[in-house]
């Protein structure tokens, strides 16, 4: 326990990827995703209560609250405030969804657990991981990223499940791929007779530890090929990510045009373009370690010879000429 516990430690001062292959055009700077955010209405019954860089969405449900994520640890401390400055109290947190189980969305689920005495909700592979605090092998990231507390308790709701708490009916949508467990969440929210479909949709982004391929294991790429594909045939009016980055979030509320129904359309042919891309590069890693390791000569020096699910190859052999004995 105190190795995993200072492993922790140190790791909550790094970047949140260390060793990981990052997704394009997404921070991982733990700072920059806790900055402040003053927390505001989205549309009717649903409100974003996040730091600037992580997503955490409420909805006021009529019979109490629900959460959708807890960002990190450090995270939930404000994230209280925030409900607390809309009106509300933490204690009124009934349910929390979790979109998937990594630290930076469900680092801080504990702790608000804790605080509101909330019920959490997850698939049955979110469930294990968010027990496990982040430590499921079975994760691309796996080894990666840092851990967290363990959410004890997790409710396991199925693909396609409904779940109503007030006025409000959530539904559990599977889209593993970036992690076994990622999850997209849609409900209703209406503005007097104006009704929108909302959709707090998982990470896409094909980001790795330095020994998951994707192009490994063909089960979970097409499963990954699949969940990507769901997404972009969800009823979608209002479209919401873990990371706001990611879907232009920010763009649309600068623009005052956060309704967009091809929202989830453009998220879902990105990740695919992105997917595509990364499958290309690993076949073309391993195609390059495969014709080093045939030359004749001396054997090739570096790491991603001798580890054969590492994605780090630069194509040339024996390095800085150095050779492997």
């Amino acid at each position: 326990m105190l190795p995993r516990l200072m492993a922790v430690v140190v790791l909550a001062f790094a970047p949140i990827w260390p060793s990981a292959q990052a997704a394009p055009g997404i921070s991982t700077d733990r700072a920059a995703w806790d900055a402040p955010q003053a927390p505001f209405r989205l549309y009717g019954n649903t409100w974003y209560v996040g730091p600037h860089g992580l997503s955490s969405i409420l909805v006021d449900t009529g019979h109490g609250l629900a959460l959708f994520d807890g960002d990190l640890p450090e995270s939930a401390p404000l994230i209280e405030a925030h409900i607390r400055a809309l009106g509300f109290h933490v204690r009124d947190v009934k349910w929390i969804f979790n979109s998937h189980a990594h630290v930076d969305h469900a680092g801080g689920i504990a702790a608000l657990q804790r605080a509101s005495g909330a019920q959490v909700l997850a698939t049955s592979a979110g469930a294990h991981e968010l027990e496990l605090g982040g430590a499921d092998p079975a994760d691309p990231l796996y080894g990666s990223v840092p851990y967290y507390t363990p959410v004890r308790h997790v409710r396991v709701v199925g693909n396609g499940e409904t779940v109503r708490l007030g006025n409000v009916a959530i539904t559990a949508h599977y889209t593993p791929g970036h992690t076994p467990g990622s999850t997209a969440w849609t409900w209703t929210s209406c503005e007097h007779t104006r009704c929108l479909r909302m959709v707090y949709a998982d990470s896409l982004t094909a980001v790795t530890g330095p020994r998951f391929r994707f192009s490994d294991r063909p089960r979970y790429l097409a499963g990954f090929r699949r969940s990507i594909a769901a997404v972009a045939e969800l009823p979608c009016d209002i479209l919401m990510t873990p990371h706001p980055d990611a879907s232009g979030f920010w763009e649309r509320i600068a623009r005052r045009k956060l309704m967009d129904r091809n929202a989830c359309r453009s998220y879902a042919a990105a990740a695919a373009k992105e997917l595509d891309a990364r499958v290309a590069q690993e076949r073309k890693n391993w195609r390059a370690r495969r014709d080093c390791s045939a030359r004749p000569g001396p054997r090739p020096c570096g790491s991603a010879l001798r580890e054969p699910n590492s994605n780090s190859f630069d194509g040339r052999c024996a390095r800085h000429g150095r050779t492997d004995s």
